[in-house]
């Protein structure tokens, strides 16, 4: 006869609650039946733009070295035609319970960094042109190197992901956010369907999403309307720029040496096919 814990709950659960308890402990055995090392890792947001109860308020993500497994996703062919491949390898990395469409694009690019220093090695081999000379020059990124950009911390309000501008031109007052990994996804989507009735719009499509108020106004169809039919080139200008300097990511700008002399010249980090693929034949 089949014992049952005396803590077992004399009230029946529901269908969802059963469910839910299955997920959670799943998850947790799931967790501790790996024996992995992991690294936290300082994301460039520190944290700021996320609310002040989400789990990456903390400025870190914690992630795994990379095994065999994941080597795997690098050479799903089904993932590498849909263009999802790297989303696929960063999700199986993170050990950190965060919904990936959660994550800021401005972190990911420190997510991309720490993947390849964690299944690859922090070297990476680049080959570039000397602007002098035109010779090819090798050379090997320090990848642990790469520091955060300096932007104005001050325009950022912590647990906030909201920029006021005036448009120099129209007046217009806006109100504008960093994207996520899902609205990128939703952009994404809708630049497809776009191609598909052959119209070229990214430049347009991205602020639709950027512009979340427009003069106090967040009707969606009122900010997509204006983008389309009202906003200027030189207001459109103003709105990346502005974006520029409060956007906390990785700075990928390098110094090359070349020659015998200690001499450098700068350039800015390109990555490559071999990132991820360092034995692919190029």
């Amino acid at each position: 006869m089949t014992k049952v814990n005396e803590d077992y709950p004399k009230k029946q659960l529901s269908d969802a609650k059963l469910k839910q308890l299955a997920t959670e402990q799943y998850q947790e055995t799931a967790v501790e039946s790996y024996d992995f090392p992991t690294e936290i890792i300082d994301l460039p947001s520190k944290g700021k733009l996320y609310p002040k109860d989400h789990i990456l308020s903390s400025g870190t993500i914690e992630m795994k070295y990379m095994t065999a497994k994941e080597e795997d996703i690098l050479t799903n062919q089904s993932y590498i035609k849909q263009g999802v491949v790297l989303d696929k390898l960063f999700k199986a990395l993170i050990m950190t319970k965060v919904n990936y469409n959660d994550i800021l694009l401005c972190d990911k690019n420190a997510i991309m960094i720490a993947a390849r220093i964690l299944g690859y090695g922090k070297d990476y081999e680049i080959s570039i042109p000397d602007p002098e000379s035109d010779e090819m020059i090798s050379h090997t990124v320090d990848l642990t190197d790469l520091n955060d950009k300096e932007i104005d911390w001050s325009l950022i309000d912590e647990g906030i992901n909201a920029f006021s501008l005036t448009l120099p031109t129209s007046k217009k007052q806006v109100k504008l956010k960093l994207l996520s990994q899902g609205e990128q996804s939703k952009i994404d989507a809708e630049l497809k369907g776009l191609v598909k009735i052959k119209k070229e719009a990214g430049l347009t499509t991205l602020l639709k999403h950027v512009i979340v108020e427009l003069d106090g106004d967040d009707d969606k169809s009122k900010i997509r309307k204006f983008v389309d039919t009202n906003l200027l080139a030189i207001d459109s200008r103003a709105i990346r720029q502005f974006l520029k300097t409060i956007t906390p990511e990785i700075d990928m700008s390098i110094e090359v040496p070349v020659g015998e002399a200690g001499d450098t010249f700068p350039s800015q980090l390109d990555i490559g096919l071999d990132f991820f693929w360092p034995d692919a034949e190029l």
